[in-house]
């Protein structure tokens, strides 16, 4: 499932969202995941949800390519967090240039609702995106963002939103 949409304008329609976004989640998508100590799964949905930014001309193609779960090289300890690697691909197909940083614009919804930022840094799953993209029109860049989640969490989205998660416009991807 993929969802492209406008939000309300403004602070009052990114504070609804953020408050909104994990119980709507978690009333649509229902159980996520199997255990999250299986080993990475490539869950990736493959699909590509287009955002329009706020600029004239803005335009971003965001696919989730996978998702790794657990991202550690080893498991978390009993009662430890986790790590979550979630792969994008993101292809600037507006006419002006695009540049944003793609880990705070990521978000993991678990099963319980809660939502989870993306974080910078390097993981054992491959290439994280840097920490600024920078993207002429036409150009693309791919690699990871980490969520730390609890050790009993099951995820069961994926968001991404331009303006380092506060735009408007935001794709979704519910996970197997």
């Amino acid at each position: 499932m993929r969802h492209g949409s406008r939000r309300g304008q403004g602070r009052a329609g990114r504070v609804a969202r953020l408050f909104l976004a994990p119980l709507v989640a978690a009333l649509l998508l229902g159980a996520g995941p199997g255990d999250p100590g299986d080993p990475g799964d490539p869950g990736g949905s493959g699909e590509t949800v287009s955002l329009d930014g706020d600029r004239p001309g803005e335009r971003l193609d965001v696919t989730l390519t996978r998702v790794v779960d657990p991202a550690g090289a080893a498991a978390p300890a009993p009662g430890a967090d986790r790590l979550v690697a979630v792969g994008l691909r993101l292809e600037n197909t507006g006419t002006v240039p695009y540049e944003d940083s793609p880990a705070p614009a990521a978000h993991l919804l678990d099963t319980e609702g809660r939502l989870f930022t993306g974080l910078g840094g390097a993981t054992d799953a491959g290439p994280a995106l840097p920490g600024t993209v920078t993207l002429a029109p036409g150009r693309s860049a791919a690699g990871f963002v980490l969520f730390r989640v609890p050790e009993r969490a099951r995820p069961a989205a994926v968001q991404f939103a331009l303006d380092a998660g506060r735009g408007d416009a935001i794709a979704q991807w519910s996970l197997p």
